[in-house]
């Protein structure tokens, strides 16, 4: 049987197919500009399934998902492999294309590939290619997904590993106006966001010669030469340390909270109630807990042992529950429970945890680990002095948490300027030039 030929459509009704229906429109956009979606101005390339016997040493770079960090893509630790021998043009990856992550947790993570070589596309990553680079601009594009980004992510299905198909990408909507427009949108946002990055770097200079300085005073601590004037005072010396492991300064608490035999409500502490360097920062309520917990006291100190590497602890100062994900250690004097606290914080401590840790996903230290490690204990007194001083000299740091929060700001502001962008709020559109319609219809005209 002959199959049926396909009914040429006229431009005027191409464009009627490509237009967002005013019903359908997110928001309102300036009357010169036009709504379409992502399948009538890009098109998305799918990669090859390379196999792992493919690897090379030296070839061509293949990009994979690990490869998209921070927006661009980086191929300074790809793997390679070979050229392909046939239909190898839609998996060249070329200076200017934006590769976006298909699936997996960071599903909708995407990034510029800057480079002149070219590359070879995985697979689970999408190349999002312009029809027509003339109508419409690589940058317009990339920022524009940037903003969609945590849109892509709901629109994924799956559980542990969301994936989104190609198919639904292109039926996202996309508010295009004309190209001198696009190219103003372009020009303020790079502005913007450059000022912006600028503020960032300082205070990321600022973040991270805090976190050197903290460390050099950790060291000094933990090395006698904080307290060796106090020493000299109190005429002891470097003798008065003495070895021992952990377990010999605390014990590790293991009583039990069953929710279905205990309906009293007290203070809950998850993992996700711990931040590095900041400590417990919040606390939940208990009545929501279902499964058995691990009870802890006020000057205890909470230490997160699973991804020993994040290094989450804190000393509570009120009685509690916490997930059995978190090591309870009580101590004999409030003034060694901070003290270990603070030590926790030594690079050397943590890179213990995490290189005696077991489990790859989710790596795990165990409380005998943590209590055979082996320190030099000054005495109680000595403890103090140190605690004393570390609190005091680390005080002032405070400061770094507003830090770290202007960081926050920097990221939202820019999520802010994209969305006023897209919205044609910039103060950049010319109501006078020609109607992106006009636009979207010579895109559509060419084959």
């Amino acid at each position: 049987m002959a199959k049926k030929k396909q009914i040429e459509l006229t431009i005027e009704e191409k464009l009627q197919n490509a237009l967002v229906s005013k019903e359908e429109q997110p928001y309102k956009i300036p009357n010169n500009w036009c709504w379409t979606y992502f399948k009538d101005i890009f098109y998305i390339e799918n990669g090859y399934a390379f196999k792992k016997i493919d690897y090379k040493k030296e070839g061509i770079p293949l990009v994979r998902i690990s490869n998209i960090e921070n927006g661009i893509v980086n191929i300074n630790e790809c793997i390679y492999v070979n050229k392909l021998e046939k239909n190898e043009e839609k998996y060249v990856i070329e200076k200017g294309d934006l590769l976006i992550a298909l699936s997996g947790a960071t599903t909708g993570k995407n990034g510029v590939y800057y480079l002149d070589e070219i590359a070879y596309l995985n697979q689970r990553i999408g190349n999002i290619k312009i029809k027509n680079k003339e109508k419409v601009l690589n940058e317009y594009r990339n920022y524009y997904i940037a903003l969609k980004n945590e849109d892509i992510l709901n629109l994924a299905y799956g559980g542990a590993q969301p994936n989104i198909s190609p198919k639904v990408i292109e039926f996202i909507s996309i508010p295009l106006p004309p190209i001198k427009e696009q190219q103003r949108i372009v020009n303020i946002i790079e502005s913007l966001f450059a000022k912006l990055d600028r503020a960032k770097e300082l205070i990321e200079n600022t973040l991270a010669q805090f976190k050197q300085n903290k460390m050099a005073i950790l060291h000094k601590a933990f090395t006698g030469e904080l307290t060796a004037k106090w020493r000299k005072e109190n005429n002891i010396d470097l003798s008065s340390w003495k070895k021992c492991e952990l377990k010999e300064v605390f014990k590790v608490v293991k009583d039990k909270y069953n929710p279905q035999t205990e309906n009293q409500i007290v203070n809950y502490i998850g993992l996700e109630n711990i931040e590095t360097s900041k400590g417990i920062i919040s606390k939940n309520n208990s009545s929501e807990v279902k499964s058995i917990k691990t009870k802890f006291k006020k000057n205890d100190v909470l230490y997160g042992k699973l991804r020993p590497y994040l290094n989450k602890h804190d000393v509570v100062n009120f009685d509690g529950i916490c997930s059995t994900d978190i090591l309870v250690f009580r101590f004999n004097d409030i003034n060694t429970a901070k003290y270990i606290n603070y030590y926790f914080n030594l690079p050397m401590f943590i890179q213990y945890a995490v290189e005696n840790s077991s489990g790859i996903n989710l790596p795990r230290v165990s409380e005998k680990t943590i209590s055979k490690y082996k320190i030099s204990l000054p005495t109680i007194e000595e403890q103090q002095e140190i605690v004393n001083i570390l609190d005091n000299l680390l005080a002032k740091y405070n400061k770094i948490k507003n830090l770290e929060q202007q960081l926050e700001k920097i990221e939202l502001l820019k999520k802010a300027i994209l969305a006023k962008a897209f919205r044609g709020e910039l103060g950049t559109n010319n109501p006078d030039e020609e109607s992106a319609e006009n636009l979207l219809k010579e895109i559509l005209a060419e084959k």
